[in-house]
């Protein structure tokens, strides 16, 4: 199987969240964990992200029919 490997300006474009988000929600084990690339870097599983944004929408449409507002 192969990976992409996001880094960090990418996962904040593709979730439309911030740096410190990012890492309070990992840090909740709310968001995916990030991988070593050696020395100082780091990077995401592209598929990791995007199901992550995946369960989001659902969660979000989910409360959106519950509570009767469009989301």
């Amino acid at each position: 199987m192969m990976h992409n490997i996001m880094r960090l300006p990418a996962v904040m474009a593709r979730t439309g969240l911030s740096r410190s988000t990012i890492y309070l929600r990992i840090s909740k084990g709310c968001f995916p964990r990030s991988i070593s690339l050696g020395g100082r870097a780091v990077g995401w599983i592209d598929t990791e992200v995007n199901e992550w944004v995946a369960q989001q929408i659902k969660a979000s449409r989910k409360e959106a029919r519950r509570t009767g507002r469009a989301a």
